[in-house]
């Protein structure tokens, strides 16, 4: 085995290597940012074509719009509101303003819109309820429980079994005035419905007074005022006691329930002169009594 040759210097002898160059601070900051926004703006440049690409997709093109929720409204009546839509990309359609011009038909209340891709819209209408008939101005229109005029009253709706209505009054400086009253116009219907029996009775309903509904009934003349609340159990008082109530008054003006203890019956001008003839017969009758029974 050959000796291994070993150096006489006793000291540690280091590498030569030559030491490496700082970075500058600028040079370590800048590197990442460039390099994040190269990155940012190869993604917008990937956005924006695909925004484009999407844009000019004839996949995504509206062609078919499903109408649901309507009843009296036809569904054409709904599509011609929407006329337009048809054609529009689906994904960049602005629903939401289709769906304020659909609320601005008199008998839409409430409309939602959602998109079913590719090219279908779904549109689910809520209507309004018409409550009565509106008597304004020589005219009859339908009307919901605020007073709104929905449509003209006409032959198309002779299916419909509602009351008139009378004291509302067309107009948006009355629209305040109409709410309240055609808010107590529906209290009042809907606290009838429980008894058909006699909300099929009632023919007008008037609420020039906000707080005094007035009330006629089929068949009659008289007025019959039920105030603002417990509208069904005075009606039914009235019905139980109007044939006792005409045994004593012929010809009834009007019959004020809104006192529950008692009962105010006005005559008419003609009733009240018949009643003046009967007592004054009467009277005449007890005085010629009277003298035949003189000795």
């Amino acid at each position: 085995m050959s000796p291994v040759a070993i150096s006489a210097d006793k000291r540690f002898h280091r590498a030569h290597v030559k030491p490496a160059r700082k970075r500058s601070r600028l040079r370590t900051i800048s590197i990442p940012i460039i390099k994040s926004g190269l990155i940012a703006a190869f993604v917008c440049l990937l956005v924006y074509r695909g925004a484009a690409v999407l844009a000019e997709a004839p996949l995504l093109n509206i062609d078919r719009i499903v109408v649901a929720g309507n009843h009296r409204l036809a569904t054409d009546d709904v599509l011609a509101q929407l006329t337009g839509l048809h054609g529009e990309n689906i994904v960049w359609s602005d629903l939401a303003a289709w769906r304020d011009r659909l609320v601005a038909s008199p008998w839409i209340r409430d409309a939602s819109f959602r998109r079913s891709l590719p090219s279908t819209v779904e549109v689910m209408v809520a209507e309004r309820e018409p409550i009565g008939i509106g008597r304004m101005n020589g005219q009859l229109y339908l009307v919901d429980e605020r007073g709104t005029v929905i449509d003209g009253y006409g032959p198309q709706y002779a299916d419909l079994d509602l009351p008139i209505i009378d004291g509302l009054s067309p107009g948006v400086a009355t629209s305040d005035v109409n709410s309240d009253r055609g808010e107590l116009a529906a209290r009042v219907i809907q606290a009838l419905r429980s008894k058909p029996n006699v909300a099929r009775r009632v023919s007008q309903i008037d609420v020039t007074d906000q707080h005094n509904a007035a009330v006629i009934l089929n068949g009659e003349q008289a007025v019959i005022y039920v105030g603002d609340d417990r509208f069904l159990p005075r009606l039914e008082s009235y019905l139980d006691l109007a044939a006792a109530l005409r045994d004593r008054v012929a010809d009834i003006d009007y019959v004020d329930l809104r006192f529950d203890d008692r009962i105010y019956v006005r005559p008419t001008a003609k009733g009240a002169r018949a009643a003046a003839a009967v007592r004054s017969r009467d009277v005449k009758r007890v005085a010629r009594a009277n003298t035949t029974k003189r000795p």
